[in-house]
């Protein structure tokens, strides 16, 4: 027994020393750990820093454009594809901001040039010609009068005078407004004399691309205005002509009609100074959000808080519950009569022309046939 109890003894003593050889060992790995610990932290860096290295050269740099090549992108993309025949635009600095590429255009020289900042994705796929200030077109949203002030406006009575005064201020290229132009000109045949008619522009335009330097609305509003000043008699002939096809039979149209080119040329020259068309134009910090300025009738639309286009005045009130229809707009305007004449019995069409340029009715349940328009 004695040797048993010997044996269990030094098997004891022996387990003990294991065990405590053990946790030496492990206390002695955990020094060497927090000793090695700051070099092991850095090479864990190491490893990380290149590995991303390596993913932005294989995979960001390859399908990102430098400054250079975004440059040259643009230069290309915008004189090749989206400039008049003639006409050159030159990229005055391009840098990144935001993860794209902010492009300074600039096009045109002299008293037409204008600057026109456009952006590029970083990958050169996406061109953005145009920018809109997200801040400022939510802040005159907020400016714009409640639904009940709008409403309350649009009932108001129709004055009646021996003379209607009948003012209807369009942009030139609105699809809506010249729907309503279509629809009115039968009316203005009709009635003549009988009332006192006047074409007028809301004081922004919205139909221009400002990438290619076009500026088609604001040079066909000085025209039309220029026509009526001059040989307003043949304001009408003109339009009749212009709506069926717009952009490009300018000069043919004012040939049918009788209207001396050279005289509206000189008007427009002068007009642009006048109003500062052209300077509005090339100084974005002027603009009505994206829109440049068109102040020829500024003051008119001030005085009747003119919003879009088209908006019809008679005797000084809008006349909202119009209609766009030739037999709709001979009704409103003969209301303004403290005596209707007999020419407010005349038959005239009660379908809606379609939007646009052309001829044709618009459909009956579209926007264009219920007073549908352009920046309302």
């Amino acid at each position: 027994m004695k040797e048993e109890e010997k044996a269990a003894v030094e098997a004891t003593k022996e387990q003990h020393h294991e065990t405590e050889h053990y946790h030496k060992r492990k206390r002695c790995s955990l020094e060497k750990c927090k000793k090695h610990m700051s070099k092991i932290i850095a090479l864990v860096l190491l490893v990380v820093i290149l590995g991303g290295f390596g993913y932005y050269k294989l995979v960001w740099q390859k399908h990102n454009l430098t400054e250079a090549q975004a440059k040259a992108k643009v230069d290309d993309f915008i004189n090749n594809n989206l400039m008049q025949s003639g006409m050159k635009a030159n990229i005055t600095s391009i840098t990144k901001e935001d993860g794209m590429f902010k492009v300074m255009v600039s096009i045109g020289t002299g008293a037409q040039k204008q600057d026109i900042t456009s952006y590029l994705s970083a990958d050169g796929t996406k061109f953005f010609p145009s920018v809109m200030d997200i801040a400022q077109i939510e802040s005159q949203a907020k400016q714009k009068p409640d639904a009940n002030q709008t409403a309350a406006a649009a009932q108001q009575p129709i004055p009646q005078t021996d003379k209607p005064t009948v003012e209807l201020f369009v942009m030139s290229y609105c699809p809506y407004g010249t729907q309503i132009e279509k629809g009115i000109l039968p009316v203005l045949t009709a009635l003549g004399s009988k009332i006192n008619y006047t074409l007028k522009f809301v004081s922004y335009s919205m139909h221009n691309d400002l990438a290619t330097n076009d500026r088609k609305e604001l040079d066909e509003n000085l025209r039309q205005y220029c026509i009526q000043k001059n040989q307003p008699t043949k304001l009408n002939a003109y339009l009749t002509c212009f709506l069926k096809k717009g952009q490009g039979t300018e000069a043919d149209c004012m040939k049918s009609a009788g209207i001396t080119a050279t005289t509206v040329a000189t008007c427009m020259t002068q007009a642009d100074a006048q109003f500062n068309v052209t300077k509005d134009f090339n100084d974005k910090s002027t603009y009505q959000g994206s829109f440049p300025l068109f102040e020829v009738n500024k003051a008119d639309n001030d005085k009747y808080g003119v919003k879009g286009s088209p908006t019809l005045i008679i005797n000084g009130v809008e006349a909202s519950a119009a209609g766009r229809d030739s037999a709709s707009l001979l009704k409103t305007i003969c209301s303004g009569f403290k005596t209707a004449p007999k020419e407010c019995s005349t038959t005239l069409s009660s379908a809606a022309p379609a939007a646009g340029f052309g001829e044709g009715a618009a459909s009956a349940t579209s926007g264009a046939a219920t007073g549908a328009a352009c920046g309302n």
